[in-house]
This record gives C-alpha cells, structure tokens and sequence, in this order.
C-alpha cells in the first residue's frame, strides 16, 4: 500500500487528501483509433515485444510502486517515461491526475507485465474532481518534456481524445466505478521523435476550459548494470 498526499484543485477552492492506494494498475492498448493501434502492435511486435492478450490490457503493478518522489532510480539506460493520466478511486468520487508510466525498455521484451513492475511510477502533487471536467473531457491536453542530450525537449503532446474515456476504461475493468484505494494509469500519447530514455522528465494535464494545469516532474538517476 502506498499513502498519497494529494491537493484536490476544486472549482470551489483547494483541500487537502490523504489516500491510500492499496491496488494500481496501468491499462495498456487504450487508443480509440483501433487501426493506428493494430499498426503500432504490428511495429512492437516486430522489436520482439508480445501481442497483448486483449485491448485494452490491464495490467496490475505493486502499489509499492507508486511515488510522489521528485527522483527515481533505473537499472541501466534501457527506460523511458510515458505521460498518463491517472484516475483515483475514493469514496467521495472519482479524481484524475498525471504521473508517468516509466517503464523497462528491455524488459518490455521479455514481457510487458515485467517492464511496468521494473520502474516506479511517479504522480503528481494534485489533482482534480472528475465531476469537474468530464463534459469537456476530450478537450483536455496531455504533454511531457524530457531533457535528451542535455536539451529539454516536447515529448509528447495531445488531447486524452486520443485514449478510450475513463468511463469505458472502468467499464471494461470493474463495472460503473473504480473501487476506493484503486490507481489506474490510462494509457499514453505516441513519443515525438520515438521512445528514448532521459535524464529527467515532465509531465502535464491542461484544462483550457478551466485554465488550469496540474504536473509532474522528476529526475532519473540510472544505475550502473555490473553484471
């Protein structure tokens, strides 16, 4: 179990949240373009990484791995973050936020359920009621930077029209809501320029209908891999 302290940023004014995730999961093939995603498994399949069994995958990692860490640690140079946002059962409703899907490269062939428990996941500091965006959800932009050869660089960038509504996601994994003390990362955008590792890597929700923006952001420290 991991406690996450978290600023709810409600319309009404900020509180403060203390939750504890006891399950997390990261739910893989999200996309509502189905052909763009057969291509992409086609590409990934190519590199020697499985066809996932279903789409969308969900995939259940340690909720151990959970962080609200400014830095975390990776084995070798084989990783790379991914912007995801991430909904969060309570019992006073649904909240979303944003964290990274930082996962093993390498160990992503070998398998995908590996890859995602390798790495921490890192979310950010606040987040918002669900309630609060979801009639203008497919509007709200998802973006990461990653410093790349020391320059800082847009990673990834789109609207979360691109992945399947947290509705239908919830709907596929439970039935009409997330349970309490549940995480869920929710898919990614395609890396601009194609997946590479970093040396530190940010991420972010805006809400231009609300004008507000919540974030994320950490540094990578790698490992040196000695046999």
């Amino acid at each position: 179990m991991t406690k996450l302290s978290l600023r709810i940023d409600g319309l009404s004014g900020p509180s403060q949240a203390e939750i504890d995730v006891a399950r997390l999961v990261v739910a893989g093939w999200t996309g509502r373009n189905k052909e763009a995603m057969e291509h992409h498994i086609a590409e990934l399949e190519a590199l020697g990484v499985k066809r996932p069994a279903a789409t969308p995958m969900f995939y259940l990692v340690s909720a151990a791995r959970l962080t609200q860490s400014d830095r975390i640690e990776v084995i070798g140079e084989g990783s790379s973050g991914e912007a995801e946002f991430v909904l969060i059962g309570t019992e006073d409703g649904l909240l979303v936020g944003i964290g990274s899907d930082h996962t093993d490269r390498e160990a992503e062939t070998v398998g995908v359920t590996l890859s995602k428990q390798m790495c921490d996941k890192p979310v950010g500091n606040a987040v918002w009621r669900y309630d609060e965006v979801k009639e203008h959800w497919d509007q709200i932009i998802i973006r990461s930077y990653a410093t790349i050869g020391g320059e800082k660089m847009l990673y990834q960038e789109g609207t979360v029209a691109a992945m399947l509504a947290p509705e239908a996601l919830i709907a596929q994994f439970e039935q009409e809501t997330i349970a309490p003390g549940t995480a869920m990362f929710c898919g990614t955008l395609p890396a601009i320029g194609g997946v590479r590792g970093s040396t530190d890597f940010t991420c972010e929700l805006e809400d231009p209908i609300l004008n507000r923006k919540i974030t994320a952001h950490y540094d990578i420290n790698t490992l040196e891999v000695r046999g």
